[in-house]
């Protein structure tokens, strides 16, 4: 008789459990129905900063210099330049090339002879370039990281150089066409590109190996921090994309 009465109670405590988790399920399916299918994965929206150009036209080829020294930069990626700073009697061989020889490619794509703007500075002002200007050499002085930054602080407008992910005001001084330095034992230097992640920081295109890229993770991950950020080209105001 004992044992019955166990077992009746065992069976209804059972039942119980079972219809408060029924009834507490039903309420959790009711509650989660209400709620956006997305609401739990959504992403944040994308920062979307304006695009500035420039409306000079060096090459009278109709398109902004600004943009040209973007597309001349993304032509040695999308050719797989390999990189290579090797010393060459003049130019570096088609396909090869180190950092320094995405922008003097960019910029001959925008109808601008760095080289020959480099070498003329360093003519005309040696004391500005140091040892380079007591012992000139056209056939690599173009593609040394260090040159390039003098003669870019001489003749170019210097901007922020810093990087605030999602703050429009401060990625807007970020345009295409810029030209971004990195100091200390690993000297960089890359061209800004006109596209951007969604938080609107934008890519750069460099070649640190073992081809020429496009990418964001370096501009804001280089092992050295970003010495000077530089532009050549001057933007409109009132001139935008």
């Amino acid at each position: 008789m004992h044992a019955k009465k166990q077992k009746f109670w065992l069976i209804a405590v059972i039942i119980v459990v079972v219809a408060v988790s029924v009834l507490l399920l039903n309420w959790d399916k009711g509650r989660i129905a209400s709620l956006s299918p997305t609401s739990f994965f959504e992403p944040s929206p994308a920062c979307v900063v304006p695009q500035m150009v420039s409306s000079q036209d060096q090459n009278r080829n109709g398109v902004p210099d600004s943009l040209d020294i973007v597309r001349g930069a993304r032509e040695e990626v999308m050719q797989g330049t390999v990189y290579d700073a090797s010393y060459y009697q003049g130019y570096p061989p088609e396909g090869r090339g180190a950092c320094t020889d995405v922008i003097w490619r960019a910029f001959t794509a925008a109808g601008y002879n760095l080289k020959e703007m480099v070498d003329d500075d360093i003519r005309r002002s040696p004391a500005a370039y140091g040892e380079t200007g007591k012992h000139p050499d056209p056939n690599i002085d173009f593609r040394r990281v260090g040159n390039l930054q003098v003669f870019l602080a001489r003749y170019a407008q210097e901007l922020t150089t810093d990087i605030k992910p999602n703050d429009v005001n401060n990625l807007t001084n970020w345009q295409p066409g810029d030209i971004v330095i990195f100091g200390g034992r690993l000297e960089h230097i890359g061209v800004i590109s006109d596209r951007r992640g969604r938080d609107g920081v934008p890519l750069m295109i460099h070649n640190s190996g073992p081809t020429a890229s496009e990418d964001q993770y370096w501009l804001t991950n280089w092992p050295t921090p970003i010495s000077h950020h530089f532009r050549f080209i001057d933007l409109d105001s009132d001139y935008s994309v």
